[in-house]
């Protein structure tokens, strides 16, 4: 290991049981970067903060346990920034991860595109790191994991591929996900979706149609009909091809088995969500399954 992943190892395990060290450490990669990096983190804070809140990010042990997966997977992503830093600052070393050389290309020459490769590389190696971790989770937080991906993939891909995103809306993708401005987190923040304590003890039918509407509409209307086109076009631009094995049958497949994928299904109803699909170039073909016939407790049936 190099003297600059050595030392972003010992950094992040400074911080692993305190939840505001985390978010001091990841604010401290923009604060203390060139001027043009500092307006790159919206996104990425805001959504650490909603974990934060959450309790995933809390130690393992004491009332209120976190999760262990969500804790790896925002320790790599801290790692890996730290070590570039590190690296840009003149650290002795090689970049110990593809993820890493992103974050060192980004530090060097900010772009939109760069950070998105980057922050995208190091959340994906963290969900293939950590599959055994996620394992144990309950069947609810593995559904917000996998949308969760599929979220931060979608952003990517309207920012460089708007009209895979958007179709002929295109146009509008590359300024409203732009991680220099505040309208990316309309796209990224699950806050909106999902429940904002952990563990989740809704069941997931009842989690999945109580999730804002507007949120569903961008779940099922859009991004739903493009998983495919978008997982393969991430597999590519982020060199990991084994981020197309996370969906199945089309549906995201993220430690998920095929018993569980009609659940995938609950939240497509409603022929908006089909008109949405149309008006950007998509076609809704998933079938609605019963259960996505009941009535949400808090927005109503759809």
């Amino acid at each position: 290991m190099s003297d600059a992943a050595s030392r972003a190892e010992r950094r992040v395990a400074l911080v692993r049981d305190d939840v505001s060290g985390r978010l001091a450490l990841a604010q401290e990669f923009y604060t203390h970067s060139s001027e043009p990096l500092r307006r790159y983190g919206h996104a990425e804070l805001s959504f650490l903060r909603w974990s934060a809140a959450r309790g995933v990010l809390a130690p393992r042990t004491g009332d209120r346990p976190g999760s262990a997966w969500w804790r790896s997977v925002n320790e790599g992503l801290l790692r890996d920034k730290v070590e570039a830093g590190l690296l840009c600052a003149g650290a002795p070393g090689q970049a110990s991860a593809k993820s890493v050389e992103y974050w060192v290309d980004c530090v060097r020459d900010p772009s939109p595109a760069a950070w998105y490769r980057a922050h995208n590389a190091s959340i994906v190696s963290g969900y293939l790191r950590h599959e055994d971790l996620a394992v144990p989770e309950s069947q609810v937080e593995r559904f917000m994991m996998n949308v969760a991906l599929l979220r931060v993939l979608f952003t990517h891909a309207m920012l460089v591929r708007p009209r895979l995103a958007l179709g002929w809306l295109g146009p509008l993708g590359p300024r409203l996900v732009d991680p220099r401005y505040r309208t990316v987190k309309w796209f990224l923040d699950l806050g909106r979706s999902f429940p904002a304590v952990y563990p989740v003890t809704l069941p997931t039918v009842d989690t999945i149609l109580d999730e804002h509407a507007v949120a569903r509409m961008l779940d099922y209307g859009v991004i739903a009909p493009r998983l495919s086109a978008l997982y393969a076009f991430s597999a590519a631009a982020l060199e990991e091809p084994r981020l197309v094995a996370f969906l199945d049958a089309g549906v995201p497949a993220y430690v998920w088995t095929a018993a569980e994928r009609p659940l995938w299904y609950v939240g497509n109803t409603g022929a908006h969500l089909r008109f949405i699909a149309r008006v950007t170039g998509a076609h809704l073909s998933w079938p609605p399954s019963p259960a996505g016939r009941r009535r949400s407790s808090r927005h109503g049936s759809t």
